[in-house]
């Protein structure tokens, strides 16, 4: 059966050595996985971390977070070459915390939590955009290669992407790549505004999905939304999907006008039985659509 992780940034962003013990407690919830936030410098120290991880019982996979300073599809060559790097230093930090994939949007170009807004763009700054990242994507993927780490690209909605959206644009991108090293990862949420249909969209990635993100379209706990989940999970069923699914049920504690829910917001109660039965609900859906009358 799939592992089943919660991203970190459920608990604390960002995510330090005195939060170790919550792995502990991750894994009473029946969590198989930890999605960490790649640290940045001074965080956490990865050798302790991964001490950590290992007295738990709970494996880790890794989540990349790029800016405009680390950003593969720029005309900037110190911000493209930023990107280069950050994705090797992702690598080299997946190696030290036992992890086998870095995921995340890649590509870079993030727009609203950057602050700036999606604009037009001709069509030769578009193809610019997408050797640059063909060409980033290669040479990380040689760096993770080497050290048998997996690079996942995840497309993201309109609002936070305006270079990759749809798992078609990711197989364009992938096949341009043409990189062993570098594969994919879907999120149901960004999938939800996107794609005709999801489950179609999981099988066009098929064989290249190296990760997949189980969300609500409203990023609330599994079950609480519109998602098809059994036509989620038959899709990852017949595309033979055996690898992690990690969950990102962020929490809405202010309804009130007004109050951006882009905004993360730490937890204010405990959230432990829903945790739990979000667990249980997406295990019952790997398990049960399995089987098909």
């Amino acid at each position: 059966m799939n592992p089943v992780g919660i991203i970190s940034m459920q608990y604390a962003r960002p995510f330090g050595p005195e939060h170790f013990p919550l792995f502990h407690r991750m894994k009473a919830q029946g969590f198989d996985f930890v999605e960490l936030l790649v640290p940045e410098p001074g965080e956490l120290d990865p050798a302790a971390a991964a001490r950590a991880l290992s007295d738990a019982g709970l494996g880790v996979v890794l989540a990349a977070r790029v800016n405009l300073e680390r950003n593969l599809a720029s005309e900037d060559r110190g911000r493209h070459q930023g990107g280069i790097d950050y994705l090797r230093q992702a690598v080299d930090t997946a190696v030290a915390l036992g992890a086998a994939i870095v995921g995340g949007p890649l590509t870079g170009n993030p727009l609203v939590f950057a602050g700036r807004p999606p604009a037009p763009v001709a069509e030769d700054e578009r193809l610019a955009r997408k050797e640059r990242c063909v060409a980033g994507l290669r040479a990380a993927g040689e760096h993770a290669a080497a050290a048998g780490i997996t690079l996942a690209v995840e497309p993201l909605n309109r609002f936070e992407s305006d270079v990759l959206s749809t798992t078609a644009q990711a197989m364009e991108l992938l096949d341009a790549v043409d990189h062993p090293g570098v594969r994919m990862m879907l999120d149901t949420f960004h999938m939800h505004m996107e794609e005709a249909s999801i489950p179609e969209a999981i099988r066009l990635a098929g064989e290249r999905l190296a990760h997949f993100q189980a969300n609500e379209n409203h990023r609330g706990f599994p079950g609480t939304g519109a998602t098809d989940w059994v036509g989620v999970f038959r899709a990852l069923h017949e595309v033979s999907y055996a690898g992690p699914v990690s969950l990102e049920p962020f929490r809405r504690n202010d309804d009130r006008f007004g109050v951006p829910f882009a905004q993360w917001r730490p937890p204010h109660e405990d959230e432990d039985a829903r945790l739990r039965a979000s667990v249980a609900f997406i295990r019952s859906h790997i398990e049960l659509t399995e089987y098909r009358r």
